[in-house]
């Protein structure tokens, strides 16, 4: 059967992406099909760098599939991603971009997250930040994000939680509610009133908020942010940010 040799791409490109085979296929004999499958087999030993390209294919494909997928999730949560009452905002507060970051006070890469974001908003002064309180990985997390948040009730202009998540954040030592109170007290904050406004509705409201935003776009981990149209999870690094940042500004990494 020479032919099939040339059907052997073609064969091995069905079974990798799923395309369904055509009916004729069923007509084939077992010796046939035993045929097919040694001669796709050959074809792959010797040609190993279609598996390669296949793989990058696909991976090009799922790449592609999941930034819909992310664009719509971000579309049908706009308003509490980006203008939500329960939420920090740094920067410029009328920016042509909006950087969303979800953090963690116990998160090692957070830290170093820490000095990408100063660095964007020292770089950029047309970037609005908004900063969302995450604890996923600890009670002391949950405690320091309800310190953090009563921390911005009262301070609405973000100057002085600015200084706040730096010193907790930047700390050495696990988060948890007395570290967050050494650190509010040093940023000059009333830490009696942040007492009484731990256990109000607001706090509850916006980390319940934050954790219903981060399961609806997928989020499972620490640093994850939301760029334009675009979710990152995981430390990406300075660089990688500001190419987000690029492509939500003007389509391309650098503008």
């Amino acid at each position: 059967m020479p032919s099939l040799r040339l059907l052997a791409p073609a064969l091995f490109a069905l079974a990798m992406f799923g395309a369904a085979v055509p009916a004729s296929a069923d007509s084939f004999s077992d010796t046939q099909r035993t045929d097919i499958e040694t001669i796709i087999k050959n074809y792959l030993v010797s040609h190993p760098e279609v598996l390669e390209e296949a793989m990058a294919e696909l991976s090009k494909r799922q790449a592609a599939a999941e930034a819909q997928k992310h664009e719509a999730s971000v579309a049908q949560n706009t308003d509490a991603i980006f203008n939500s009452p329960h939420q920090v905002v740094l920067g410029n507060k009328e920016g042509d971009v909006t950087f969303v970051e979800f953090f963690d006070y116990n998160c090692g890469y957070c830290k170093r997250a820490m000095d990408d974001m100063l660095s964007l908003m020292k770089s950029d002064p047309k970037l609005k930040v908004v900063l969302k309180e995450f604890p996923v990985l600890s009670q002391g997390s949950v405690e320091a994000a309800q310190v953090a948040v009563a921390v911005r009730m009262q301070d609405p202009t973000g100057k002085k939680y600015l200084d706040f998540h730096q010193k907790l954040l930047g700390g050495r030592g696990a988060a948890d509610k007395a570290r967050a109170l050494q650190a509010a007290k040093e940023a000059g904050l009333d830490t009696a009133k942040i007492e009484k406004d731990i256990a109000s509705a607001e706090v509850r409201a916006t980390i319940e908020e934050n954790f219903k935003l981060a399961e609806a776009m997928g989020m499972n981990g620490t640093p994850s942010y939301v760029i334009g149209k675009q979710i990152v999870v995981g430390a990406v690094g300075v660089e990688g940010l500001r190419e987000k940042i690029g492509i939500a500004r003007c389509g391309k990494a650098t503008c």
